[in-house]
C-alpha cells in the first residue's frame, strides 16, 4: 500500500484580514505555531507507519508557488512535487490534477490519496494518524465495492461556520466508519444545536482518503468536462524542476467546484458507479481557523479567558484575542473590553466583536473594491529571490522627485533581475552579509556598511552568492516609482 499526501493550498482566508491577504495567506503564514500551516501539514504523516509514502503533491496557485516551495524546502520536503494552477477553479480540479500525476508519478501502481487542506491546525497527530490508518483500510476493502472517505469531526459545539455530515450506521467497509448519509450547509444556531444533541451530525472537516483511479472513475463519470480540462492542461503542462505548470488557456476552461459537490453529494445517486461515501469520525483537536474567534478558541488563555500573541496587558477584560506581529510591534493595552479580537499588523489594525468575526472578510472585499493594495499585499511583500518591506515614500511636490524608501533581504543563492530603470534612480547601503553587485560592465562584492549609487537607465542586480542572508536598504527618487517601471534583461524565475 503506497500513500501520497494531497496538499491543497489554495484559498485567500479572508476572514482573516489583516493578517492572511491574498498574495500571502493564511495558509503561509504561521498562525497559530512557529510553523506555518502549509509545513505543520506536510509534516503531518511524519513517523506515520501504517503504509508507504511518498513525496507529498501539493497543489497551489501560480503566485504563490516560490514561496510554497520555499517553505517545503525550510522543512527538507526537497522533493514535493509542485502543481501551480494558473487559475483557482476550486477543490475538485485540484483534486483531479493531483491525481493525475500520482498516477503518472507511479505507473502500474494506484497510489492512496490523502487529501489535506493546508489551512488546518490539529493538535492531536497520533489520533489523527490512527484515523488515518482506518481510513486507508476502507479504501483497500473493495469487498462492498470502492469508497471514497471522507473525515467527520466531532463536534465540540454547535457552530455555525462549518458544514455539517449527517451519518448513517456502520459501513460495509470497517466497523470503525459510517455510512456517509448527506451533506448539510452551515446551519442557524438553533439547527446546530439540534444537529449536536442528536448526535448524528458531524463537522464536515474537507479531509479525505480515496484512491486515485476510484476518484478519477467517479469524476469521468460525474464531470466529464473537468476531468478532461484537467488532463488536457496536464498534457500541455511545463516543468521547471519539480513544479508542473498546467496550461493556463486550456485550464481556464475547466469548470470550478468542490469535491463535495462535483463528487461526494452525487455518489448516493449514482449506484452504478459502486463507489459509497464513507465518514470516519475525527476527535484530535482540529480547526481549520476560519476566522478570528476560531484562532482565539484554541491559543493559550489567561484566567480570564484572554489570548495574545505579541505583547499585550489586560484589564478587567474578558475571552479577548489580541495579536500584535511586525518589526518594533506596539504592546496593545486592553482596559475593560469583552469578547473582542484585535489584530495589528506594520500597516493596518483590526477591532472586532467575536460575534462579528465572519465579517470581517468584508472589510477585505471593500479595500479591493477600493484598488486599496492593502486587500492583497503586506507591507513586507515576498518575492522569489526574497522580499522588500516599504518603509516611506512621498509624492512628487512641485518640482521635487518622488522618493521610497525599502528594506530589502536576498536569501542565499538568490537575485534579483538584472534590469534597469527608465524614471528613477536607487541608492542601496548593504546592512547585513556580502552582496555580489552587477553595475554596469562591473560586478563587485559589497559588504556591510559600503554603498553604491544607480543612475537613472543603469543595468543593474544584486545577488547573494554566500550561505547567508543579505538585506540592504534601498532610497529610489524619481519622477515614477511604480514597479512596472523595471525592464528585466534577464531573470532566472522567468517572469517577462
Amino acid at each position: 500500500m503506497m500513500i501520497t499526501p494531497v496538499i491543497l493550498c489554495g484559498g485567500s482566508g479572508t476572514r482573516l484580514w489583516p493578517l492572511s491577504r491574498s498574495h500571502m495567506p493564511k495558509q503561509l503564514l504561521a498562525v497559530h505555531d512557529e510553523a506555518t500551516m502549509l509545513q505543520a501539514t506536510a509534516q503531518r504523516l511524519a513517523d506515520f507507519d501504517a503504509a508507504a509514502s511518498s513525496a507529498p503533491i501539493v497543489v497551489c496557485n501560480d503566485s504563490h508557488r516560490f514561496v510554497t516551495r520555499r517553505q517545503l524546502m525550510e522543512i527538507g520536503e526537497s522533493h514535493a512535487q509542485l502543481i501551480a494552477e494558473p487559475a483557482g477553479r476550486n477543490t475538485a480540479p485540484a483534486l483531479t490534477l493531483a491525481a493525475l500525476r500520482a498516477q503518472a508519478a507511479h505507473p502500474g501502481a494506484d497510489p492512496t490519496l490523502l487529501v489535506m487542506p493546508a489551512d488546518h491546525v490539529i493538535a492531536d497527530i497520533g489520533a489523527f494518524q490512527r484515523v488515518v490508518a482506518t481510513a486507508l483500510r476502507v479504501t483497500q476493502n473493495t469487498a462492498a465495492g470502492d469508497a471514497i472517505v471522507t473525515f467527520g469531526i466531532v463536534p465540540t459545539e454547535p457552530a455555525t461556520g462549518y458544514g455539517y455530515l449527517k451519518v448513517g450506521g456502520t459501513s460495509a467497509f470497517d466497523p470503525a466508519a459510517f455510512v456517509l448519509d448527506s451533506f448539510v450547509e452551515k446551519p442557524p444556531l438553533e439547527k446546530a444545536r439540534d444537529y449536536v444533541a442528536s448526535g448524528q451530525y458531524l463537522w464536515n472537516s474537507g479531509l479525505f482518503v480515496v484512491r486515485a483511479s476510484v476518484w478519477l472513475r467517479a469524476l469521468a463519470a460525474l464531470e466529464p468536462a473537468m476531468l478532461a480540462a484537467c488532463e488536457a492542461s496536464l498534457a500541455g503542462a511545463s516543468a521547471v524542476g519539480d513544479d508542473l505548470l498546467p496550461d493556463a488557456k486550456v485550464f481556464a476552461t475547466c469548470p470550478s467546484n468542490s469535491i463535495d459537490y462535483a463528487v461526494m453529494e452525487k455518489l448516493a445517486a449514482s449506484p452504478a458507479l459502486n463507489i459509497r461515501g464513507v465518514v470516519v469520525p475525527l476527535d484530535a483537536g482540529w480547526s481549520d481557523i476560519g476566522a478570528w474567534d476560531s484562532a482565539w478558541a484554541i491559543a493559550p488563555k489567561d484566567d480570564r479567558g484572554n489570548a495574545a500573541i505579541g505583547e499585550a496587558i489586560f484589564e478587567q477584560s474578558n475571552n479577548t484575542y489580541v495579536r500584535t506581529t511586525g518589526p518594533n510591534a506596539p504592546v496593545v493595552a486592553c482596559v475593560g473590553i469583552d469578547d473582542a479580537v484585535i489584530v495589528h499588523t506594520p500597516d493596518a489594525i483590526l477591532v472586532a466583536s467575536k460575534d462579528y468575526a465572519q465579517d470581517v472578510k468584508k472589510i477585505a472585499t471593500t479595500l479591493s473594491e477600493r484598488s486599496d493594495s492593502r486587500a492583497q499585499l503586506h507591507r513586507r511583500v515576498e518575492r522569489p529571490w526574497g522580499w522588500y518591506d516599504s518603509l516611506g515614500s512621498a509624492p512628487p511636490e512641485g518640482s521635487a522627485l518622488a522618493y521610497q524608501v525599502k528594506h530589502l533581504g536576498v536569501y542565499p543563492g538568490q537575485a534579483i533581475s538584472l534590469q534597469l530603470h527608465h524614471k528613477r534612480a536607487e541608492h542601496w547601503v548593504i546592512i547585513k552579509g556580502t552582496a555580489t553587485i552587477t553595475l554596469g560592465e562591473r560586478v563587485q562584492a559589497y559588504k556591510a556598511g559600503e554603498h553604491v549609487h544607480i543612475p537613472v537607465g543603469t543595468v543593474h542586480r544584486i545577488a547573494n552568492e554566500t550561505d547567508d542572508p543579505v538585506e540592504f536598504i534601498e532610497v529610489q527618487m524619481g519622477s515614477y516609482l511604480g514597479e512596472d517601471d523595471i525592464v528585466r534583461l534577464e531573470d532566472r524565475y522567468q517572469r517577462t
